[in-house]
């Protein structure tokens, strides 16, 4: 049985809530960055044994109960879960009002389909940003997306100087004159994560870098196939040291097709790679866990948010939820909180220079259109959802990445329909994330 786990979440024989707040405040400031417990009892097959159960235990604590245990099985474990944000902060709107946004038209060519930055990647420097999409040719269909299968579909990449005001778009160099890639090589010395210009990008078998800001890539290198019978990577990738770095991919699951989502790591420069631990339980039948989010938490603890698709409460949905490992992706716990049903949109987190942690997402519901949501207690609690724009056409938006600009302001880029143009374009939403909410003393 999967469990989860919720980072607010503690154990409290008592119902008195200044109790259980007192408690909360207490534990907060033993345990450091976050309050978590691990469910010792569930962990990967052959990826975390004894060793990494005890050591997770001792770190966080007990095990949390399952997400959908019932209020009387609760009560009868003597468990508090997930204390209520309004006993702490006061409770708040399920939607914050709009805050100021500046948009932009990234690439837009009529009779062409632009889309889908998320299974590129985005990178920054500063003001400079480079963001890949893919571009096709635009044909109405009655489902999916209204790209034309029988005409060519290549990667472009745009890059801006000036924190996501104008942009330039331009060819990737792994792409050959006839705009084929160019064939995987062998890869013989090994990459320099930590170099001040590097770049990594990763899809599906295949991961290139850069050492120039994108302008020059190396690659493709082929991956080891994991004994999976195929990998979806996207760009999403941690870099711990010189030649230490760790990925998080999608696999395709047992019977083929999207998908299971794990943690892969390089130390020797990316010349050869280890599977490490798979992120939660694999999909049943129809449904899919793809496209991971990550971030470092701690020395030893990440947090990814996956998107997924699945039954529940006897009807198909499509969501994001969070994920934590306490032990540098060894084991994968799910969390209470964020779950957003956000309709199909794969996450993209960062961490702001502050320290807080914002996600963005689309949202393939009426209003269609881009949303985020931020938190300042390291993935513990998320505030309200904060809509960047709602005036999408229809659903065939979103696979958003964002950066931080010099100024403090966020670049949000994604693909977008607006209703008055068949087309799909690549979008770019300039916002302010504000500043952390200070509390008051002894609160």
């Amino acid at each position: 049985m999967l469990r989860s786990l919720s980072l607010t979440a503690i154990e409290n024989d008592d119902t008195n809530p200044a109790q259980a707040k007192n408690r909360l405040r207490r534990l907060n400031k033993t345990n450091g960055n976050f309050l978590a417990a691990c469910n010792a009892r569930r962990h990967p097959a052959g990826l975390g044994g004894p060793e990494q159960q005890s050591a997770c235990t001792r770190t966080f604590g007990k095990a949390y109960p399952r997400r959908n245990t019932t209020k009387e099985e609760l009560a009868d474990m003597r468990w508090i879960a997930v204390l209520p944000l309004a006993l702490l902060m006061g409770a708040p709107s399920s939607v914050e009002s709009a805050v100021p946004v500046e948009h932009s038209i990234v690439y837009f060519e009529e009779g062409r389909f632009a889309g889908w930055p998320a299974n590129n990647g985005a990178w920054s420097w500063g003001n400079e940003i480079v963001v890949g999409f893919t571009l096709g040719y635009y044909k109405a269909a009655p489902s999916g997306h209204p790209i034309a299968p029988d005409r060519p579909s290549v990667p472009r990449q745009a890059r801006s100087l000036d924190g996501g005001e104008s942009w330039k778009i331009e060819t990737p160099s792994y792409l050959e004159e006839s705009g084929q890639e160019r064939a995987p090589a062998q890869l013989e010395i090994s990459i320099d994560f930590t170099h001040p210009d590097f770049a990594a990008r990763f899809r599906n078998n295949l991961f290139y870098y850069s050492y120039d800001r994108c302008r020059t890539w190396h690659g493709p290198f082929t991956l080891p196939d994991f004994g999976r019978k195929g990998l979806l990577a996207r760009t999403d990738y941690i870099v711990n040291s010189k030649h230490d770095l760790m990925a998080f991919i999608a696999t395709e699951k047992d019977e083929g097709g999207e998908g299971w989502p794990c943690c892969i790591r390089t130390t020797d420069g990316g010349r050869t790679w280890n599977l490490v631990g798979w992120i939660g339980e694999q999909p049943g039948p129809g449904g899919y866990a793809i496209m991971p989010s990550t971030l470092r938490l701690s020395e030893n603890a990440l947090l990814s948010i996956i998107r997924l698709r699945g039954v529940k409460e006897g009807k198909r949905q499509w969501w994001i939820e969070g994920h934590l490992s306490p032990d540098n992706g060894r084991s994968w716990y799910r969390l209470a909180e964020p779950t957003i049903n956000n309709h199909g949109n794969p996450p993209h987190m960062i961490r702001l220079r502050d320290g807080r942690i914002v996600l963005t997402y689309g949202y393939r519901e009426k209003p269609y259109g881009i949303r985020a949501v931020i938190s300042s207690d390291q993935g513990k609690t998320w505030g309200e959802e904060i809509v960047l724009r709602d005036d999408g056409g229809e659903w065939d938006l979103g696979y958003p990445r964002t950066v931080q600009r010099l100024d403090g302001k966020c670049a949000t880029v994604y693909y977008f329909n607006d209703g008055k143009r068949k087309e799909r374009y690549i979008a770019c939403t300039i916002w302010d994330p504000g500043k952390p909410r200070v509390r008051e003393a002894g609160k």
